[in-house]
């Protein structure tokens, strides 16, 4: 009889370890809440961080981490409404993944302090609050170089969502590039008015083409709608920001900037482990390898090497900090 209450209450022990390693496992647990401002599979600023956040889950284990996305939430309003559900829920990190977003966090943020939060392209901090900051205008003059080059007709176009955010450093230093590389080159620029309109995207693309232009780009999740447009019409050349959209046009996107979320996240979840809940800019660039330049292999030999040994050169100037691309002057 004793031998078999010894048996048993080792049986009970075992599952207690066990049960108890559980918690201490489901505790453990990353919880991240993600809010977008279009769709998943926008084939650019969403999906880019959507892919960042993935590949930290397949890194990290999915049993370790969890994602949570809520998607179409364009308006700072409903994005701070699923900010603070996400809060409330237990979420270690909440994502508002859009500069339209930096006004409803910080009264949200007040309410959690033990929650860290995220949002960008941004600047105002908080305790619990990082802001990240892509340098967006570094990888626009690589590519406002390569477009330089590669026109025929002497005429670029930028199809522009609104301008502000990385959208306006984008552009800036993509002329930049151009005007550097070929000054007599005409950079020819217009935008929609939204994030959003695919169609109107399309339709501007169209016009530039019309007008001369025969290497474009743009960014945002619109940008879909200009890259289609330019696919249809051969000889023509599309340069992408935010994520490789080479999958949409093979042979029409020659190369891409591309942000790697993943390192970003990854630092902002080092750096809660540490304590550090929020109140820094993290910034995207070359030198750490947030940034990203990708030519699309299907185009690639049509560009010169020297071309890419220039647009090489620059990279490594850019990253080192030999070369500094410039922003507009704040007022």
């Amino acid at each position: 009889m004793k031998k078999v209450f010894v048996v048993l209450l080792g049986v009970l022990m075992f599952f207690a370890v066990v049960a108890g390693g559980n918690k201490e496992a489901a505790a453990e647990k990353l919880r991240i809440g993600l809010i977008l401002p279009s769709t998943v599979d926008d084939m650019a600023w969403s999906q880019s961080m959507v892919e960042g956040l993935k590949a930290l889950q397949k890194k990290m284990g999915e049993s370790n981490v969890e994602i949570a996305i809520s998607e179409k939430l364009g308006k700072a309003v409903d994005a701070g409404a699923a900010a603070r559900q996400y809060a409330s829920q237990g979420f270690d990190i909440v994502i508002a993944h859009g500069s339209q977003f930096q006004s409803v966090l910080p009264e949200i943020a007040k309410d959690f302090p033990k929650t860290t939060f995220a949002y960008g392209t941004g600047f105002q901090t908080a305790p619990n609050i990082f802001a990240y900051d892509p340098q967006a205008q570094d990888g626009g003059y690589l590519l406002g170089m390569l477009a330089a080059k590669m026109t025929k007709s002497g005429v670029i176009g930028i199809v522009g969502p609104v301008e502000a955010g990385d959208a306006a450093k984008y552009n800036y230093g993509f002329q930049q590039g151009v005007v550097k590389t070929n000054p007599q080159a005409k950079v020819r620029i217009a935008y929609t008015g939204s994030f959003n309109d695919i169609v109107g995207a399309g339709e501007l693309a169209k016009t530039q083409m019309t007008a001369g232009a025969d290497v474009l780009t743009g960014s945002s999740q619109q940008a879909v709608g200009a890259v289609r447009a330019v696919a249809e019409k051969p000889g023509m050349y599309w340069l992408s920001t935010d994520l490789d959209q080479s999958s949409i046009g093979p042979n029409a996107v020659l190369a891409s900037q591309v942000y790697n979320w993943e390192k970003v996240v990854n630092r902002i979840i080092d750096l809660r482990k540490k304590g550090t809940l929020g109140g820094q800019v993290l910034t995207l660039s070359f030198a750490d390898g947030t940034l990203e330049f990708k030519y699309n292999s299907k185009l690639a030999d049509k560009i010169p090497k020297d071309v890419k040994d220039a647009i090489e050169k620059a990279r490594k100037d850019i990253a080192s900090g030999a070369l500094k691309v410039e922003l507009p002057q704040k007022k």
